[in-house]
């Protein structure tokens, strides 16, 4: 009985998401440029919050030391849902709107090329101002020696991993933006996107565009942090990137496709 109540719910939220994504693709380009420009800050936010909570986590045990990260990194998604932006991550959910006949592919495609460019530009921006405002001195330099650390960590993995990575990491951030549409108050959409997205973070799964903040930041402190080491090269942030994109459509993609299957292409009946 509970399961057979819940459905229509459900499926009800799966075509809540698709007419929001409808509208998202069918933004003016000016628009949805500049959303997506504050979306990779937002986002870039969430990763600085995470930083400050990793650095002299030493002192923590891992787990804890990575679930408070998560759960402060959550910060970023909840700007974006709250006060409005254009997040590649969860955008790519369009494939089920194209599917659903919301919107066509050729508009999917287009706005999640414009919003990934805009994530990108938004999170450089964040990456330049971090760095001039000196945030990588705080802590005797601890700060900036976490940032690079994050980074070389992240691009340490092979292709498949990434990839793989990427894939998990956006089914949780897509679970994430299908659960705050279900909230009705600002309260019910925090409370349902965040524990996804502390799992992604405490995990240490690969979230493109929180990527796109953390290495360039990372690049950039590297020759400004005494006791730095390691290297973190412009090819390393790509080898991080592709894969990690790739596996976040590839995630975000599968999320939207199963309940288009269940709710949209499949009728139900009750009985």
């Amino acid at each position: 009985m509970s399961d057979r109540a819940t459905m229509p719910e459900a499926a009800e939220l799966q075509k809540t998401v698709f007419l929001a994504l409808r509208e998202k693709a069918t933004l003016p380009t000016s628009s949805m440029f500049l959303l997506g420009m504050l979306a990779g800050i937002y986002i870039g936010i969430g990763g600085l919050f995470a930083t400050v909570a990793l650095t002299g986590a030493d002192a923590l045990p891992y787990g804890v030391g990575q679930v408070l990260a998560g759960l402060v990194f959550a910060t970023g998604l909840g700007l974006v849902i709250i006060a409005g932006a254009e997040l590649f991550t969860g955008n790519t959910m369009m494939t089920g709107a194209v599917l659903a006949r919301k919107i066509t592919a050729f508009q999917a495609v287009k706005a999640l090329a414009v919003v990934y460019a805009a994530n990108f530009v938004g999170s450089l921006l964040l990456a330049g101002l971090v760095l001039g405002a000196g945030v990588h001195g705080a802590n005797d330099g601890a700060f900036g020696r976490a940032a690079l650390e994050l980074g070389l960590t992240k691009t340490e993995g092979s292709f498949m991993n990434i990839l793989a990575s990427g894939i998990l990491a956006n089914m949780l951030v897509c679970l994430a933006v299908w659960s705050a549409y279900a909230g009705q108050t600002t309260s019910q959409k925090l409370a349902g996107l965040t524990l996804p997205v502390a799992a992604f973070v405490a995990a240490g799964l690969e979230h493109s565009v929180a990527n796109m903040y953390l290495l360039p930041y990372a690049l950039m402190v590297q020759g400004v942090t005494e006791g730095a080491a390691g290297q973190l090269t412009f090819a390393g942030i790509l080898g991080n990137l592709v894969p990690a994109t790739i596996g976040n459509i590839m995630g975000g993609a599968f999320v939207a496709v199963a309940y288009w299957t269940v709710y949209g292409a499949t009728k139900h009946k009750g009985g």
